[in-house]
């Protein structure tokens, strides 16, 4: 362990006390989605998607209808998580193992600035902090913050079932799958039903002592895949729905082509399966009695994929989507349920952030909490209690190039306010959210003085926080871009109606045994 981690851990065991001994202190059962949109669920709008289980979780507890993750991208948001601290802060600004610098050359203006590719050993983690606490931890599911040597196991999970180097569930979401860190079972098993049934196991052998388990589900990244049977269930769904008779399903937006609506059978059935295993884990909790004391948190780590990778799903009313500057990004389901606190069904209108469940568990846990460490969040226990915390702005910073068109920007939320700063150009966008959720309506020129306002509390916010600066390509060729740009506008969106489309015909069918799945039969 690094000599000042040690010190750290030491001087927490120290402060703890008899704290450490307590047996009422919560369980904390944390699940984390991947590439998450926040209208994916059907509590925050969806009518395509059936996810049940999650609306439940929802509505047993409080629901932050302006919840964020702390990039629009997945590295950066765990590691946040992780840490407590805002990405140009810990200097995991991009997914790990993107390139950078001059290595990166897909005829963009700016380059990518360079990034840390592993979670600081010398800071704690969540944790580590409960474990010096006395609590058991368990880890299931995408890890992406480093290469061997910086896994879970070491940044304080005792258990790891699946968390390794690698951001995509290699070898796809049946059995067999390519992870070195978690047994292949039967094939054609479901790799996030696999990873609810280990998380429960957990719980069901951990009754005896307080315990944080932490269920990171691959699911619903990439490569998007479902059973047969779930498919032709949501073809007749959206058949039903008037949906497969569209054939403008995408609208160019900036860089790419942004899916419009929720008619993907395919996505359908992988938000089917994800929404089985989350009540897998809540209905062992049910089933043990710990549902009475245990605190279940669930969120995601970026938005939903409306462009790049596979196009899945849309996001509208918010514009944008994984990858990208707009809400559609960043904004994410954010449900927490702490009983005996949380009155079921409340909404607040606070806004939250991903740095902000590390204060707020070590609260709950009544360990002392670690300012120097969680230093970009705040703990929301006064608002699980129905109160509310001190007004104040969140802050972004994405100083690279994704998959999904977005650009390299910073930004700022001031209560109803949201200025965009674009580092290709130096220009500035500005959004009132209270009247313009979709951010079609730049603003900046209507109100120069909140826009100059804004400008330099950002400006203070990327000083302070250390951020570093994407730098100008000399490689850049204004004539190949427009000629990128104006591809994507015509044979990309082409290509993808005509994909998407297929999905909804009769008979469609993407390989001979629906990429494994059907091996379990």
């Amino acid at each position: 362990m690094n000599v000042k981690k040690s010190i750290i851990t030491g001087l927490l065991f120290l402060a703890l006390g008899s704290v450490a001994l307590a047996s009422a202190r919560p369980n904390f059962v944390f699940i984390l989605v991947d590439d998450l949109g926040i209208r994916d669920i059907g509590v925050e709008g969806s009518t395509f998607y059936e996810t049940p289980n999650i609306d439940v979780l929802a509505n047993s507890g409080m629901r932050f209808e302006n919840g964020y993750a702390a990039c629009r991208v997945c590295s950066p948001s765990r590691a946040s998580i992780m840490l407590g601290t805002a990405p140009p802060r810990h200097g995991i600004t991009q997914y790990i193992g993107a390139k950078s610098g001059m290595a990166y050359n897909r005829g963009d203006p700016v380059m990518p600035t360079e990034y840390v590719h592993n979670l600081p050993a010398s800071e704690t983690t969540m944790a580590e902090a409960l474990r010096a606490g006395g609590y058991a931890t368990f880890f299931a599911g995408k890890w992406h913050l480093g290469d061997e040597g910086s896994w879970p196991e070491d940044h304080g999970f005792e258990i790891n079932k699946g968390g390794w180097s690698k951001g995509s569930p290699m070898g796809g979401f049946f059995a067999p799958w390519k992870n070195p860190r978690l047994e292949n079972g039967p094939a054609g098993e479901s790799l996030t039903l696999r990873l609810a049934e280990e998380t429960a196991s957990f719980i069901e052998s951990s009754k005896d002592k307080p315990f944080l388990a932490y269920l990171s589900f691959y699911a619903v990244h990439a490569p998007v895949q479902t059973t047969e049977e779930l498919c032709n269930k949501y073809r007749e769904k959206a058949k039903k729905m008037g949906l497969d008779d569209n054939d403008e399903r995408f609208m160019f937006d900036r860089r790419l082509p942004v899916r419009q609506v929720q008619d993907n059978p395919i996505y359908a059935g992988m938000m089917e399966t994800l929404d089985d295993a989350v009540g897998i884990v809540l209905d062992k909790l049910t089933e043990t009695g710990l549902d009475k004391n245990t605190v279940v948190i669930f969120t995601g780590d970026n938005g939903g994929v409306s462009s790049g990778d596979a196009f899945a799903t849309s996001l509208l009313p918010y514009r944008g989507g994984k990858g990208r500057q707009w809400e559609g990004g960043i904004r994410e389901p954010y449900y927490i349920r702490v009983p005996g606190m949380t009155k079921p069904g409340s909404i607040t209108p606070v806004p939250a952030i991903g740095m902000d469940f590390f204060p707020t568990m070590l609260e709950l846990a009544g360990l002392p909490l670690m300012p120097k460490q969680h230093v970009d969040g705040v703990s929301l226990v006064p608002v699980l209690k129905g109160g509310t915390i001190a007004d104040r702005d969140l802050f972004w910073h994405y100083p690279h190039y994704g998959n999904q068109g977005g650009e390299p920007s910073s930004i700022i939320r001031s209560k109803d306010w949201k200025l965009i700063y674009y580092h290709e150009d130096g220009r500035y966008e500005l959004y009132n959210l209270s009247d313009d959720l979709g951010e079609q309506a730049d603003v900046a020129s209507k109100y120069p003085e909140k826009a100059a306002d804004l400008k330099s509390k950002l400006n203070a916010w990327l000083s302070d926080a250390g951020a570093v600066m994407p730098k100008p390509d000399p490689r850049f060729s204004t004539e190949k871009f427009e000629a990128k740009v104006e591809n994507a506008r015509t044979k990309k969106q082409q290509g993808l109606e005509k994909d998407h489309a297929r999905y909804l015909e009769p008979g469609w069918k993407p390989n001979a045994d629906w990429w494994g799945s059907s091996a379990a039969d």
